[in-house]
């Protein structure tokens, strides 16, 4: 854990622009950009700087450590290696760094696979060694397989309303995570021998960190080399209460993030009516609290309204966050206000209010008559 926390250290120094970071930027290609990428030129050349290396040989290992470990990644090859060329890389998001001690299981990989399927484009799709893993896990979870379809068909359409750019970047990171815990055939498995896991060894009955809110007893096998095991038949009862379990595992997480989004529209509103000495200390606690990488409550924003609102941060004003908060109002809008009207608790509300009437116009109606 000491050794991620320096390496989380690096990170975010690398990630922050006042104290001279990696330059973090969009690149167009032809007939697409490509958001928030840096070279692995870049990243070698910050190393030996900031770190007194002189050997360029020596930060580019270094630097193959940091991305074997998936703080940094390749946007367009499975094998986690820093190259001292032009090669894109991506930070890698802080829910997925190693120090939150993920232990995915061979469901969350077959939700994963299952979700690459549906999305139907050149840049998901499944490479020999996931196609193989794919087939593997099906045969392994057979019984099961219609409840991971249908976990997976779920997040494809919360997925569907993220804006473009985001659900981009968001699908590498993704792809990354996996790569670490999943890695490529002939690579070396940088989670396999490590001390967590030889401490649940000694605890088999320890329970799993679940990526996609699902939990199953620890399992020993290799996460494609999952023997069959004789299992009773699953009812239609099981689908229905896994399927129950999943549903409010999402309204949890959406409802989460509608109160962080929340909080940061209402932060927004309240700087506008701040006495201007007061203005740069308040954005500087805005933009740490919700913006910073590594922040406890980072709100989703496009790569456009993020490298417009950093520019901003270096002139605080009253409305520096003009632009995030109008993002964040347009998501409000369209995803947590709808999933609002459709929550459970808005139509027991609704239900209460309507038997509420009916009470009052039965007492009416009883009076009337006994008048």
């Amino acid at each position: 854990m000491i050794v991620y926390r320096k390496i989380e250290d690096i990170i975010t120094r690398m990630q922050d622009d006042k104290a001279g970071g990696v330059p973090i930027r969009t690149v167009k290609s032809f007939l697409s950009k490509i958001p928030s990428v840096v070279t692995g030129a870049d990243i070698v050349q910050w190393l030996m700087k900031n770190l007194n290396i002189e050997d360029p040989g020596e930060a580019i290992h270094l630097g193959s450590l940091i991305a074997a470990q998936g703080y940094v990644f390749p946007i367009s090859d499975h094998v986690l290696t820093l190259k001292d060329d032009g090669t894109f890389y991506r930070f890698q998001a802080p829910y997925f760094w190693p120090s939150n001690c993920w232990e995915p299981e061979n469901t969350d990989y077959a939700i994963y696979l299952c979700k690459r399927t549906m999305q139907n484009k050149a840049r998901l799709e499944l490479a020999d060694y996931e196609a193989e893993n794919l087939a593997r896990l099906q045969r392994a979870f057979a019984r099961k397989w219609e409840f991971i379809f249908m976990q997976a068909e779920a997040q494809v359409k919360i997925d569907r309303k993220k804006d473009k750019t985001e659900r981009k970047i968001l699908d590498s990171q993704e792809r990354a995570f996996w790569d670490v815990h999943r890695p490529v055939p002939g690579c070396v498995n940088t989670t396999e021998m490590d001390i967590r896991k030889c401490r649940r060894m000694k605890n088999p009955q320890k329970v799993k960190k679940s990526v996609y809110g699902v939990t199953e007893e620890s399992q020993s096998q290799s996460p494609v080399h999952v023997p069959s095991q004789p299992v009773r038949k699953t009812t239609k009862e099981d689908f229905r209460k896994q399927i129950t379990f999943l549903n409010v595992q999402i309204e949890r997480h959406c409802l989460k993030m509608s109160k962080v989004a929340e909080r940061f529209w209402l932060a927004v509103q309240d700087l506008k009516k701040q006495p201007i000495q007061d203005v740069t200390t308040r954005v500087e606690e805005i933009w740490q609290e919700f913006l910073a990488p590594g922040a406890q409550s980072a709100i989703n924003l496009d790569s456009h309204s993020y490298e417009k609102t950093s520019q901003n941060v270096k002139d605080p004003g009253r409305y520096t966050y003009e632009d995030a908060q109008e993002h964040i109002y347009k998501l409000m809008k369209s995803d947590s206000y709808a999933r609002f009207l459709r929550s459970n608790a808005y139509q027991d509300l609704l239900l209460a209010k309507k038997k509420g009437k009916s009470l009052v116009s039965k007492r009416l109606t009883g009076l009337m008559q006994s008048s």
